[in-house]
């Protein structure tokens, strides 16, 4: 079997240089959820790009205490040049004197053969894989919630990225699941396996279930909000079926 992780899967606790010196995962998330993420190359144009993204957002995501840590295969000596020119790119917007997350040093490739976070069709320039653009969501039961695996080629969303720690952040403490495109504060989907007995204790503002061809009821929405101020039955109604 190839080296990876599955969802559900507990991040191994492994031990790592980074650019804020050594580091052990678990110690490092304690109880914040994580975001560990991997670039193909110090640099090289997209990878300063997505950094700099990262770093713009950085607030944003520990508001949602989330703690962000990189990787890729270069030298430390590496990381701290290159997060000078990410910096500069990203200045202006940012007001950062430094990386705001570490990046871990993993020239040996340890890491990302144990995480099969390798792309197989991006070499170096020794024939040696670089790493993908691999994004893991992590718990603060270390457990991964979400993975992501991007080519070398294409860059990544970090809207998106945010977008879905919210849904799994909600949907860790509700029995509630998130529809296409959701955004924070619109309306959810309230599960199959709960019976309209449950669903109606659950959601105190409303059930509210689009009629389909089949005339099985399981398009069943409810607003996120429970306690919407100023909002009539009618009003989330319209909005969660709109």
């Amino acid at each position: 079997m190839m080296p990876g992780l599955l969802l559900g899967d507990v991040i191994p606790n492994f031990e790592a240089e980074t650019t804020v010196g050594k580091i052990k995962l678990h110690e490092f998330l304690g109880d914040s959820w994580g975001i560990l993420f991997s670039h193909p190359r110090d640099y090289t144009p997209v990878c300063t790009t997505e950094l700099g993204r990262a770093t713009r957002l950085c607030s944003k995501f520990s508001e949602r205490g989330v703690k962000l840590i990189a990787l890729s295969l270069d030298t430390l000596e590496d990381h701290h040049g290159w997060s000078k020119d990410i910096l500069a790119y990203n200045c202006e917007e940012s007001g950062c004197c430094s990386l705001p997350f570490p990046i871990i040093a993993d020239s040996r490739r340890e890491l990302a053969v144990a995480l099969g976070m390798l792309d197989p069709d991006e070499r170096d320039k020794d024939g040696m894989p670089l790493t993908a653009r691999c994004v893991f969501i992590i718990g603060p039961d270390k457990r991964l919630k979400l993975s992501l695996l991007y080519p070398a080629s294409t860059g990544r969303n970090f809207d998106e990225i945010l977008r879905v720690v919210d849904s799994l952040q909600l949907t860790a403490t509700r029995r509630v699941a998130t529809p296409v495109d959701w955004k924070p504060g619109e309306c959810v989907m309230v599960p199959p396996a709960l019976s309209e007995e449950e669903a109606a204790s659950l959601f105190p503002a409303g059930v509210y279930t689009k009629d389909l061809p089949s005339g099985r009821k399981y398009l069943r929405y409810t607003p996120q909000h429970q306690e919407p101020e100023d909002c009539t039955d009618a009003d989330a109604q319209h909005s969660c079926l709109d």
